[in-house]
């Protein structure tokens, strides 16, 4: 690489670093997948062979593409994935029950318990995270989707869900014990 190239690249490191890093923290969950992105905006910069007319809004441009690239990357948190081996097989248990088929009037009506107490969390929620919840875990609608429909970005709707489920993890910990040891 000539010197002159590796001047100029050093120089436009230099002065867009603070203001790029600032654009791209913004819109970024940490500051680890902040420093990520900009030096891939910075490492396309430098393999970039073509000439670039107005070098800011190029940088800007790239970092935005690579910002969404992530968003579109990131695996969406499954309740699956909130919990620990135990709990997971806890909860294998708890399912089962809850939807194992029969006509055991003592299990229905704790059935019935269940959902009555699950309902009663729920509204315990903020709306924001209440509706994310269901539309995702008990009614199968995408993240993706619900952005679309919402206009809010799929980390926030992830976000809203987490809450909402360690919420009802904490709510419904002594119902699910005492059902379990029935």
């Amino acid at each position: 690489m000539p010197a002159e190239r590796k001047r100029n690249i050093t120089q436009v490191i230099n002065e867009y670093s603070k203001r790029l890093f600032g654009f791209i923290r913004k819109r970024v969950n940490n500051e680890a997948d902040a420093e990520d992105i900009m030096q891939d905006v910075f490492y396309q910069f430098v393999g970039n062979s073509q000439p670039i007319d107005q070098l800011s809004a190029w940088l800007f441009t790239v970092a935005r593409n690579k910002i969404t690239d992530r968003q579109r990357k990131h695996k969406p948190v499954l309740l699956s994935d909130l919990l620990t081996d135990d709990e997971q097989e806890d909860i294998s248990s708890f399912s089962e029950f809850l939807l194992e088929p029969g006509d055991d009037p003592e299990k229905e009506y704790l059935r019935q318990l269940f959902w009555e107490e699950l309902n009663n969390a729920l509204q315990e929620l903020p709306a924001e995270q209440r509706d994310v919840f269901i539309q995702h875990e008990l009614e199968g609608v995408s993240f993706k989707e619900l952005s679309e429909i919402s206009g809010d970005p799929v980390n926030t709707l992830i976000s809203r869900k987490r809450y909402a489920v360690l919420h009802l993890r904490d709510r419904l910990r002594d119902l699910k014990n005492e059902l379990l040891n029935y």
